[in-house]
């Protein structure tokens, strides 16, 4: 399965296209639900629609983006059985998919990064789960969705 769901508001329209153009020269199929001109949209918005299609299944991961990241990594952890990572840079690229497993990474359209977003998204799909205690930890942190 070679599917990527991705999502951002305006603040991160460059960027989204950008990891587009990337996943599909590494042969991934991207479900763009993201804003693609100059257009108001509300982060959280897009984290909700974005983490909704992937949870639909047929996903390896999902990607959403704003301006800083932040904001909308925020929302899609706030969606039952999300894992979001806001990474910046190939180190925490890595243990996103390594320690956490996470299913989403989050970028920022306005942050300038010290290694590349094609990098760090290569990092990211070329790293294994690290099992073992990491999985505790996880089933740990998705406990945390029973509280609600």
């Amino acid at each position: 399965m070679k599917n990527v769901v991705i999502a951002n508001d305006h603040g991160a329209i460059e960027l989204k296209d950008r990891v587009v153009k990337h996943l599909v020269s590494l042969g991934y199929t991207v479900n763009d639900l993201g804003v693609k001109m100059d257009e108001a949209a509300d982060y959280p918005d897009k984290a909700v629609e974005a983490c909704n299609e992937y949870l639909n299944g047929q996903y390896e991961f999902g990607i959403v983006c704003c301006g800083t990241g932040i904001g909308i990594s925020i929302a899609a952890n706030k969606v039952p059985g999300i894992r979001c990572a806001l990474v910046h840079n190939n180190y925490t690229a890595e243990m996103a998919k390594n320690h956490n497993n996470a299913n989403f990474l989050s970028f920022g359209g306005r942050i300038d990064y010290a290694d590349s977003i094609e990098d760090m998204l290569n990092t990211f799909i070329n790293t294994d789960f690290g099992g073992d205690r990491h999985q505790r930890r996880i089933n740990k942190i998705m406990d945390v969705d029973k509280l609600k």
